[in-house]
């Protein structure tokens, strides 16, 4: 079993998801039920699936859980994008939010290739 915490892609997301909690704390309370909940859920969903895939017994099970990360980074991409559309987010915070979100993804979309390779994985 692997200490997740140990995992960069696991340190990243799980800043990113306390940097989102902070940066939702200001939106506007009828979306506290509906984006503010979607992103959060999105952010906290990528460390929780790299810990889960850390757990797993079999490179391939944990490759799952990492592809299943990298499809939430997605959507909390682009909820940061809404959230900026839709003026909840200033210029500042939006441009240092999704960087954070980008460097995650491109941290987690390093380990993925790196666990591909290891079992002779075709990307997907």
């Amino acid at each position: 079993m692997r200490d997740y915490k140990n995992i960069l892609a696991w340190q990243k997301a799980d800043d990113l998801t306390v940097a989102v909690y902070e940066a939702t704390k200001a939106f506007p309370k009828d979306e506290v039920y509906s984006l503010t909940s979607q992103l959060r859920r999105a952010a906290y969903s990528i460390p929780a699936n790299i810990a889960e895939g850390a757990s797993r017994n079999s490179q391939k099970d944990y490759l799952h859980f990492l592809y299943i990360a990298r499809g939430s980074a997605s959507e909390v991409a682009y909820f940061v994008h809404l959230a900026k559309r839709l003026g909840y987010f200033k210029a500042e915070a939006h441009a240092a939010l999704a960087v954070q979100a980008d460097e995650t993804s491109r941290v987690l979309a390093g380990l993925i290739r790196s666990v591909e390779k290891e079992i002779g994985e075709n990307p997907q």
